[in-house]
């Protein structure tokens, strides 16, 4: 199975909502918009993985309603046949399923904003890794903000992470 399959097979959860398909989290955060329109959203992707050689990657959408909480959605890829020997090659993988999530996400979102009565205030621009200046990560920083700055999104990093380093990281 690809990265590509993975990404659209399967369901994502919510605990309100319970599994859901890509299509229904894009509906989801949809509604959420419609609820309050005048209010401004901001739509983050990021992912975190446990240390092991066979681990899952909990990759996540959050839409805040800025200064008043948000949803999120998360999807466990996990590789049957795939070994993670090495954390930077762990590492490198979280970053691309967040940036190939962000991307499928948001072409789809732009594309059903426009059937919207009304424009909604929001910006889908920054992807979350877990990675930071303190620790063992501090090498590949350069290398993982220009992975996602070449996939047209703005990098955060710890400790502005928290979608992978928070609530990725509670699914791992």
């Amino acid at each position: 199975m690809s990265k590509s399959d993975s990404i659209e097979k399967g369901y994502f959860y919510n605990p309100t909502r319970g599994n859901l398909t890509t299509e229904q989290v894009i509906e989801e955060i949809l509604n959420y918009i419609s609820q309050k329109p005048e209010k401004f959203y901001d739509i983050i992707v990021g992912c975190d993985s446990p240390s092991s050689e066979a681990p899952h990657f909990p990759v996540t959408v959050v839409i805040l309603r800025v200064g008043e909480g948000g949803r999120f959605f998360f999807k466990k890829i996990s590789y049957r046949n795939r070994k993670f020997y090495n954390w930077k090659m762990r590492i490198l993988e979280e970053v691309l399923l967040s940036c190939e999530l962000a991307l499928s996400l948001r072409e789809s979102l732009e594309k059903k904003l426009k059937g919207l009565p009304f424009l909604p205030h929001y910006q889908f621009r920054y992807i979350h890794a877990d990675i930071g200046e303190n620790g063992a990560t501090k090498d590949m920083i350069k290398e993982v903000i220009g992975l996602i700055r070449g996939n047209g999104f703005e990098a955060k990093i710890k400790p502005e992470s928290f979608v992978a380093s928070v609530v990725a990281d509670r699914y791992t």
